[in-house]
């Protein structure tokens, strides 16, 4: 089921002034309909699956994906920031998952818009506040593809006619 709610409202003038910064956020909102939808193609009880013991479960990952977002915003641009929640907290209802992602994934952009239209760079980690939005999505296809193998690993894997149009074809498809 695609991400049923997209994070940015979109108005006619959105990003008119400045194309790029547009297209940026774009691929940002691109990246999160992509971690959502993945995340209600799986079936709820595999959110508790591990690929090892040790390992944390896939509901675990998508719930550190989202304190990943909070915490580097309150650390680089604390005018946006969120109360941060818990790291490796086990949140096991998609729903509740979605939302929280969908939330961060707009607290990011508006941090990282912010900065860029006040021509602030960000507080502590990076040199520009564009390589804080490549960071966030880098570190989101890192636990993308763990997430799959954990589903692969327990014989749970998602077949690529069903996940294709909900992950690969968000990227490509052109809107213009």
């Amino acid at each position: 089921m695609p991400n049923p709610r997209s994070p940015y409202a979109r108005s006619p003038n959105a990003g008119a002034e400045d194309p790029l910064l547009a297209a940026l956020l774009d691929s940002w909102e691109r990246n999160n309909t992509i971690l959502v939808n993945l995340l209600l193609a799986i079936p709820e009880e595999a959110l508790q699956l591990r690929p090892m013991e040790s390992s944390p479960s896939i509901g675990e990952l998508f719930a550190h994906i989202d304190y990943v977002r909070l915490v580097f915003v309150s650390e680089d641009a604390p005018e946006f920031a969120a109360p941060v929640p818990d790291e490796w907290v086990a949140v096991h209802d998609r729903d509740r998952l979605a939302k929280m992602l969908n939330e961060s994934a707009s607290i990011v952009a508006e941090a990282v818009r912010g900065r860029l239209q006040a021509g602030r760079q960000m507080d502590l980690h990076y040199d520009h506040p564009i390589l804080m939005l490549q960071h966030m999505i880098w570190h989101e296809g890192y636990h993308h593809g763990q997430i799959k193998l954990t589903l692969k690993l327990r014989g749970q894997a998602l077949a690529n006619q069903d996940i294709g149009p909900l992950t690969w074809s968000v990227w490509m498809k052109k809107t213009k």
